[in-house]
């Protein structure tokens, strides 16, 4: 059957499931008694294990099987989660994911993930034991308490009467277990010629199964008996032999003894079980009724659109947006009244089109969130550290495309955080601080930006040791060091070939690999800062566009040529005249509100043919990139546009200063200027 048609649907839906197996795993861990967690996590490896046969992934199948068949076992109380299982657990979701992205790249989702599959199996069967002595569950130490078979655990007081006033008169109570050949045909006959046997040695005080199934031959090839003797084991096991088709016969001294010590253990356990299960239950029930209060929330009439036709709608509206700004340039030259209130009218429909649009495109950032949970505690193992991890604003909304770039550079900072920014337990103790270190993953609106918080509670970044590097690697000069402000110094660690290790672990590196974070960023319109302080920890701050294709801009013209600047990084427009111009640092400067703010000539960076000459004003545009600003000096300001912001493509790459371009009303081309370029 051609399954190609069913791909998308197939790894949309092993996305979202896989994203419950990580979050249920993370509940599970802090409440390992809780039903409803254990449910939700069998449902998802179910819905998993089906998709993934009928699509023919077979390997993703077998596993999802395997842990299907754990949670099984958890479920029905065949097996308790200690700390270890959950370990395994998360590596064979992680499995899953990796398969699933073979998928998505293109592969047939094989792993070798036999290890991770024998491992699933000894926990199914229980033979799954943790390193750890606090996890030895019960049952273990019941198991070691004695070496007899103990078939037998619910013999009633007439029975231990019988075999306690048996070992008064100097009888023995023997334990044997009598297996038959396995092409035996009249099992329920040799059952009664070995209990005729039997009662000549001694009295059966109990057989297992009971005697009425032995006659019906309701067992499979064994049965256990419990006899009376004073006869000796040899001899009885010798006389049993003589039956025809035994295979064998195994018989040891029931000790009564040791059969009350377990029975007091076991009422014990049941007892402390009870306890545990009349706890949960009040929880459980709340648990409940929360999960389906959130469920109830969260249902809503969605359809699943495939996101090549969102684009292809975005696409179809730009080409709407430039045409709008066409239309309302005729109406401004031919200053017709109707024609002036339908544009209008249609600017507004427009723009409400827009957001309803862009909104389609918004997604969770806890998509990408959701995954540091897991990362962290793994990486808190590998690092013998103790990192906690706190997310806030998980269900602020950005563009699917943003969300798609951001997953890899936020991994890397985190990864950063915790291998360079949280110390070590004992260091941390040193320092007075908890043992245990804290990164704060932080989301948030603000205006058409969306900011993301990568805030450790570590050792914060050495600025000597930044500029010292720094001045080795000949990225700034002994005299720049000197003026750099502490976030300067900090950013210089986004520099490319930057490092501070002097061993580069493989799980991070500070400055190894953080310029990639950084270009990516950029590329994505956005921009990073750093901010730290000695023994109190860092701050890594991503701002990034809301969306990546409709754009405000404030459209200015240097001679002849019109060019575009984002508003997220205008502050104000201002007009001064020469005089107000000094000269500070070899830079031209002007002082803004108390702020001395350099100047950067447009037309002398963009090399503008000069066609004009300039008044005594100028026309400055102030922008500023974190807390550095810059005046931008223009010809003239023409005023505030939606634009459409198209790339330069691959010809035109690695202008300076130039983040795209765009089309106006009267069909002319717009350069979108990077501003953050120009701010140094």
């Amino acid at each position: 059957m051609d399954t190609s048609q069913y791909l998308d649907v197939f790894i949309d839906e092993s996305m979202e499931h896989l994203d419950v197996l990580y979050n249920q795993l993370l509940e599970l861990e802090n409440n390992p008694e809780d039903k409803t967690i254990i449910g939700e996590i069998f449902r998802a490896a179910h819905t998993i294990k089906g998709m993934s046969a009928t699509m023919g992934f077979q390997d993703l199948a077998n596993l999802t099987h395997n842990l299907e068949n754990v949670f099984d076992a958890i479920r029905y109380d065949k097996i308790e989660v200690q700390a270890g299982i959950i370990d395994v657990l998360f590596e064979t979701v992680d499995h899953l994911n990796a398969m699933v992205k073979d998928i998505i790249n293109g592969g047939d989702g094989t792993r070798d993930v036999t290890e991770v599959n024998v491992k699933l199996e000894n926990i199914e069967k229980g033979n799954f034991f943790s390193n750890t002595a606090s996890d030895v569950v019960p049952e273990e130490k019941h198991a070691n308490n004695g070496s007899n078979l103990h078939s037998f655990t619910s013999l009633d007081e007439f029975e231990l009467a019988i075999m306690e006033e048996s070992l008064e008169r100097g009888y023995k109570n023997y334990e044997a277990t009598i297996y038959l050949n396995e092409d035996c045909l009249l099992k329920g006959a040799r059952v009664f010629m070995v209990f005729e046997v039997l009662e000549q040695l001694g009295e059966v005080i109990k057989s297992e199964p009971p005697v009425n199934e032995l006659e019906e031959e309701n067992f499979d090839l064994s049965f256990t008996i419990l006899l009376v003797s004073k006869s000796s084991a040899d001899e009885i096991v010798h006389k049993i032999n003589k039956v025809s088709e035994i295979a064998n016969v195994e018989i040891e001294e029931f000790s009564l003894e040791n059969y009350k010590i377990n029975r007091n253990e076991e009422q014990e356990i049941g007892e402390v079980k009870e306890e545990k299960k009349e706890e949960k239950g009040s929880t459980s029930t709340d648990s409940v009724t929360t999960t389906a209060k959130k469920k109830q929330s969260n249902v809503r009439n969605t359809i699943r659109v495939n996101i090549e036709r969102l684009d292809m709608l975005m696409n179809l509206f730009e080409e709407l947006v430039i045409d709008r700004g066409r239309l309302e340039q005729i109406s401004e030259e031919l200053n017709h009244n109707d024609l002036r209130e339908t544009v209008e009218r249609m600017s507004r429909i427009s723009g409400d089109l827009q957001d309803v649009i862009l909104t389609m495109r918004m997604v969770p950032i806890n998509q990408v969130f959701n995954r540091f949970p897991g990362m962290i505690r793994q990486i808190s193992r590998d690092l013998n550290k103790n990192i906690a991890i706190d997310i806030i604003g998980a269900e602020t909304e950005l563009d699917r495309t943003v969300i798609d770039e951001i997953g890899d550079p936020l991994v890397h900072l985190i990864r950063n955080a915790a291998d360079h920014g949280i110390e070590l337990p004992e260091d941390r103790v040193k320092k007075g601080k908890t043992e245990h270190g804290t990164i704060t993953l932080k989301a948030y609106h603000s205006g058409n930006h969306v900011f993301i918080e990568i805030i450790d509670d570590g050792a914060g970044i050495p600025r000597n040791k930044v500029l010292n590097k720094a001045i080795e690697n000949g990225i700034i000069t002994e005299a720049e060091a000197e003026t750099y402000t502490d976030q300067q110094a900090y950013e210089l660690i986004l520099a490319s070939g930057f490092s501070t290790t002097q061993q580069v672990s493989d799980l991070s590196g500070r400055g190894v690999g953080l310029d990639v974070v950084k270009t990516t960023i950029e590329r994505l319109g956005g921009s990073i800062s750093i901010e730290a302080e000695p023994d109190k920890g860092s701050t890594f701050s991503i701002q990034l566009p809301l969306t990546l294709s409709i754009i405000s801009a404030l459209l200015i013209e240097l001679q002849e040529e019109k060019y575009a600047i984002p508003l997220s990084s205008v502050i104000e427009t201002v007009i001064v005249h020469k005089d107000e111009i000094f000269h500070a640092h070899h830079k031209m400067v002007i002082d803004f509100r108390g702020k001395v703010v350099p100047l950067v000539f447009l037309n002398e960076f963009f090399n503008v043919p000069k066609m004009k000459e300039q008044d005594d004003y100028l026309s400055i545009v102030v922008v500023k990139r974190g807390d550095k600003w810059a005046g931008l000096v223009v010809d003239t300001f023409i005023g505030q546009h939606e634009v459409v912001l198209k790339s330069l493509g691959n010809y035109l790459t690695n202008t300076k200063a130039i983040s795209g371009a765009t089309i106006l009303g009267d069909g002319q081309v717009a350069l979108i200027i990077d501003s953050n370029a120009l701010i140094k």
